[in-house]
């Protein structure tokens, strides 16, 4: 399983400039949920392992039947930051690099973002 790593950060900027756009503060901090998954558990497991050695916190691993009957797994690696395409894009460089180390798919990030109407996750 390899990331594009380059395509995950373009995409990463592009979400920081639509929330920005959207009237998201620069200055608030945001819960920023990066996704992986795999259909190893034990491969997951060990990017979770990395991802807290680095910072991020990390909720148990979610198990999905898919329709073929197979299992994945998933978790997300939360950290609290400000809407800055240079910082976020870091974040999503390190970790797709442990993701590509460890074997799991890096489905990049999203936050929550609450507007005067109502609160909608964004990707």
């Amino acid at each position: 399983m390899t990331n594009d790593i380059a395509a995950l950060v373009q995409q990463s900027n592009e979400t920081v400039a639509a929330l920005i756009d959207d009237g998201a503060s620069t200055e608030e901090l945001f819960t920023i949920e990066h996704h992986l998954v795999s259909t190893d558990f034990t491969k997951l497991e060990k990017a979770a392992v990395e991802l807290v050695k680095v910072g991020y916190h990390v909720d148990d691993a979610d198990e999905f039947e898919l329709d073929d009957g197979s299992r994945l797994f998933a978790f997300v690696a939360e950290a609290r930051v400000r809407l800055e395409a240079t910082l976020l894009a870091q974040q999503t460089e390190q970790v797709g690099e442990i993701a590509n180390e460890t074997g799991v798919e890096y489905d990049g990030w999203g936050t929550y973002f609450d507007t005067d109407t109502d609160e909608a996750e964004l990707h």
